[in-house]
């Protein structure tokens, strides 16, 4: 189980650094420039929620590859 949770960090670890890439590219090339505060968080939150997404999925992703691989050889 310990070896379980030490694999499913890891996958985290690499999503969360997808997800930083990710909301740096999304925030450079598709977000405007914000006029105000309240577009600079609504911005934010929404660069967020993408990243945040895609890195979890990713990183879920990764973890199931490696699980079924792991399972497949026992």
């Amino acid at each position: 189980m310990k070896s379980h949770s030490k694999e499913a960090l890891l996958a985290g670890a690499i999503g969360a650094t997808v997800g930083l890439f990710l909301s740096f590219l999304v925030n450079y090339f598709f977000v405007p420039f914000p006029q105000d505060l309240f577009q600079n968080a609504l911005n934010n939150g929404l660069s967020g929620s993408i990243s945040g997404f895609m890195s979890g999925f990713m990183g879920l992703l990764m973890y199931f590859k490696k699980l079924g691989s792991q399972n497949s050889r026992n």
